[in-house]
């Protein structure tokens, strides 16, 4: 019997949860994330048709929604509770629409309500407030999703056309990866200036030690670089040296540091890459979590607001709960005479929802730590201690500031410190910054000084710097860049970053992102023939037009027709470009980067090539993408590629030389060793291809520099994998090998990435056992749980994750997870609808193929009766020609 109320949505976590607050008159269903999107082929979008929009619904999807319109039969209201967000919006509106479609909402009431919360009290008031779906919302889901459809699909064949090697550019991605590639030319560009400071140890009239700074020399203030050399700085300690210092002034200040804001997306998403390492990735995905809710002592509960916002805004209740909390755990002192109102800084900044806030301040991180794994416990007390802290009283620091001169004035030393008069919220919480620059005064506390006093100088030391290029983007300072240009939404930041990864536009190194060659590429070919469309203002005025549409301030359509008229314009005149236009403008555009400039600018004396000396290098494309090429090419054949080792700014540069290289003859098989340059980088072959037969290859390993590849060094490359022997205690064979996530150790059949200190070629197998000790659990074979038995053959269903994801097999048959859906979710009933829907469609095209061949058999024999009537006609016709040949002669003979 169908329950009275039917309520979807997004996940299957949050419909367990919310299921059991509302009770059996509630029937609480999951859509699993969108139920329809634009097919990913051309005419989705039709600009000609008023941007008609063409949706498809997978096969999974149609189970869903098949399940929500028989659930419905009998129902007389349909609540959509999706994410209080205008991704939620749409989500809700797609499902109405296909329900519509499919004539399941007669006499149905259709009603949208949104928490931020999943509590109880949240979810039961906002039952009591249901609305209409937010028509504006709508609009602003389906311009922001006919713009990117129509950047990406007329873009990227441009992209494929005049620029091989590219795979794709996005609205605000491509906008995203020029910060990273601008950062990248800023450091190459980057010219170290030198410049001295002088420290000095002092000393009060006690005995009591402090350090000072040399701020004036010959009664002039030093700027940074008013010491450029050795030389100043050695006049300047000798000056320090013949005086003697009294103190001339003493400055004490008092100043109050205020608490952060509690976190938006943004926020957190930079503070825990701050603090805990994590990526934005994966700080969404633990937020999701704790939002969804979690299993505290019997009862299922969200543990955070939702956590997709850019507002700093916190409600009455919560507010109340932190001074009470306050109050009872730190005492009045804490307690500012009034709740903490904070306002949204960043540009384009929408206050739709609350800040990112625990559901309960009272539910500490101590009272939950049994609950929860590590990572979730991290991150649920990074937001709680945020929260309190934001509403705690200010901490008061002294500053004391003191100017030690000669006695003519000319040269003054500055002694600082600066003390915590009291923590405040500093008990609390510190925020992190991503570079803190010089050491700070904090905590240093200078002795009793007054002016007049005599102040003895024990040392006076030169110190040399180097100015230093500026940072390269780490997850937190892009993300907080991209905040204050106004570039994406809060939802879409982690996604950004992942793209740009996967897309292999940017590499993570060392928490920081450095551009791969092919993104530089990309960037310079976008900001060469799309500078409007990729600029950071352009990309920004676009984001407030979109939260225009949100606020019902502008037609959507308006928008798309005032973007689209010139944007497909220049697509086509781009198009137009001959190889050449492409080739000089990119070549202009990054040549510094490729060739080392001198001190004038000019990269000519680096472009001089190396193999005929009389040619220039400059860039080219061939069929697997960009390289540099000799200009007297085919008669030099010099080529470096640029896409295997791109020049890192240190002086290593990218591969370069004429491949193949022969290195020698096997000693056992008598073949030729080459070292060749391949469309994927530098590997090592032995012999050639026979028919048949295919020779034995190896890539070289992770910062392996051609030149130092041997005859000998090619042969272990080739030996691999190779045997290391017995494990001890398993008796397994152990191998070392070379795979395409780099070496690893393979011990049956688990497979462990070899850490980054052991060389493959060399490891042994005593270090081998360590390394499988080490690991863990890491590296088991990747067939995962069993879920159950299929109830058609009895056959295991396992869950398992591969190289495009998480998924479930049964037999020979692997169904991909939906995307949003948690591996550790999957039911074996879903399990059984997902291999039942892949069984289908792979039952379907094999249909399709056998009625094609059946239908190419019909046409083959029909071809063949009408060349066989053919023949048949023919002789006929042969055969009356004879006759009719005899009766003529007859005739004449008569």
């Amino acid at each position: 019997m169908s329950a009275q109320n039917l309520v979807v949505v997004e996940s299957p976590a949050k419909a367990k949860t919310i299921n059991k607050y509302l009770g059996d008159s509630f029937d609480v269903v999951a859509s699993y994330g969108h139920v329809r999107d634009l097919p990913p082929k051309d005419g989705s979008v039709q600009p000609d048709d008023d941007f008609a929009m063409r949706w498809d619904v997978d096969q999974v999807s149609k189970k869903r929604i098949d399940d929500v319109a028989k659930r419905l039969k009998g129902a007389k209201r349909l609540y959509l509770a999706t994410d209080p967000d205008r991704e939620g919006e749409a989500i809700s509106w797609h499902m109405r629409e296909e329900l519509e479609r499919r004539n399941a909402l007669k006499g149905v009431e259709v009603s949208r309500v949104v928490f931020n919360e999943i509590t109880k009290g949240a979810v039961l008031d906002a039952m009591e407030r249901p609305r209409a779906l937010n028509d504006e919302l709508i609009e602003a889901y389906l311009a922001r999703r006919a713009l990117d459809y129509l950047v990406g699909f007329t873009l990227s064949p441009v992209l494929w056309r005049k620029l091989p090697g590219a795979k794709s550019a996005g609205r605000v991605q491509s906008v995203a990866l020029r910060l990273v590639c601008e950062r990248e030319a800023e450091i190459e560009a980057f010219r170290a200036q030198e410049y001295w400071s002088i420290d000095a140890q002092m000393q009060n009239g006690e005995g009591q030690g402090f350090p000072a700074k040399l701020t004036h020399l010959d009664g002039k203030k030093l700027d940074k670089f008013g010491l450029p050399n050795e030389a100043s700085a050695t006049r300047a300690v000798e000056a320090v040296r013949a005086a003697a210092f009294s103190v001339a002034k003493v400055e004490r200040k008092q100043t109050r540091r205020n608490p952060a804001p509690p976190f938006t997306t943004s926020t957190l998403q930079q503070e825990a890459s701050r603090k805990l390492y994590f990526g934005a990735t994966k700080t969404m995905t633990l937020a999701q979590k704790l939002y969804e809710g979690v299993d505290i002592g019997g009862e299922t509960v969200g543990l955070i607001t939702y956590m997709r916002t850019d507002s700093t805004i916190l409600s009455n209740d919560a507010l109340t709960a932190a001074r009470n909390l306050i109050s009872d755990d730190y005492g009045p002192d804490y307690l500012p005479n009034g709740p903490r109102q904070y306002k949204t800084k960043a540009k384009n900044a929408q206050e739709a929802h609350e800040a990112v806030r625990p559901t309960d301040l009272f539910r500490r991180p101590s009272q939950v730590r049994r609950y929860l794994d590590g990572d979730m416990l991290k991150l649920y007390e990074l937001i709680w201690k945020r929260t309190l802290a934001s509403q705690m009283e200010s901490a008061v620091l002294d500053n004391v500031a003191v100017d030690l001169a000669d006695p003519s004035g000319d040269t003054i030393l500055r002694a600082t410190g600066s003390v915590i008069r009291f923590d405040g919220f500093l008990t609390l919480y510190r925020e992190d910054v991503d570079d803190p620059g010089e050491e700070s005064d904090e905590g240093r506390m200078l002795p009793p000084l007054s002016e007049g006093d005599a102040a003895k100088l024990l040392e006076a030391t030169p110190n040399q710097h180097f100015t230093q290029p500026p940072p390269r983007y780490t997850e937190a300072s892009l993300v907080k860049k991209m905040e204050e240009l106004g570039i994406g939404r809060p939802s879409t930041y982690a996604s950004i970053l992942k793209v740009l990864q996967d897309r292999e536009y940017v590499r993570l190194d060392k928490r920081r992102f450095t551009p791969e060659d092919r993104g530089r590429l990309v960037t310079a070919f976008l900001t060469s023939f799309f500078e409007r469309y990729f600029s950071y203002d352009f990309t920004a005025a676009l984001e407030e037009q979109l939260d225009e549409v949100s606020d019902g301030k502008t037609d959507w359509k308006q928008v798309l027709r005032d973007f689209w008229q010139a944007f497909s314009a220049i697509c086509t005149e781009t198009m137009d470009l001959s190889p050449m236009d492409v080739r000089e403008t990119i070549d202009r555009e990054l040549g510094p980067h490729f060739f080392e400039a001198d001190e004038n600018g000019s990269t000519e004396a680096a472009r001089r090539c190396p193999a005929c000396t009389d040619g220039r290098l400059g860039l080219n494309f061939g069929k697997f993408g960009a390289f540099i090429a000799c200009s007297n090419y085919p008669d030099c054949k010099f080529t470096r590629n640029i896409g295997t080792a791109a020049n890192d700014g240190n002086g290593a540069g990218p591969v370069e030389g004429e491949f193949p290289r022969e290195l020698g003859l096997d000693p056992e098989t008598g073949e030729a060793i080459m070292l060749k340059n391949g469309p994927y980088g530098l590997y090592v072959q032995r012999g050639e291809a026979e028919k048949g037969k295919k020779p034995k290859r190896s890539s070289l390993l992770k910062g392996m520099e051609p030149d130092s590849v041997d005859l000998q060094t090619a042969l272990r490359l080739l030996s691999l994998p190779r045997e290391l022997g017995d494990h001890p205690e398993s008796g397994q064979k152990i191998q070392a090998g070379l795979g395409r996530y780099g070496p690893y150790i393979k011990h049956g059949d688990r497979f462990i990435s070899l850490p980054e200190d052991d060389d493959v070629l060399t490891i042994g197998i005593n270090r081998a056992v360590a390394v499988i000790a080490e690991a863990g659990e890491k590296g088991k074979p990747r067939a995962g749980k069993e879920l159950g038995n299929h109830p058609r053959d009895g056959k295991p269903i396992q869950l398992g994750s591969g190289r495009f994801g998480p998924y479930v097999k049964h037999g020979k048959i692997y169904a991909s997870i939906p995307r949003g859906t948690e591996p550790d979710d999957v039911t074996l009933e879903q399990a059984i609808e997902l291999i039942d829907a892949k069984a289908a469609k792979k039952s379907a095209a094999k249909k399709g193929e056998a009625k094609k061949a059946s239908s190419k058999k019909g046409t083959a024999k029909k071809t063949a009766a009408k060349k066989g009537s053919g023949k048949k006609s023919a002789a006929k016709k042969a055969s009356a020609k004879k006759a009719g040949a005899k009766k003529t002669a007859a005739r004449t003979a008569g």
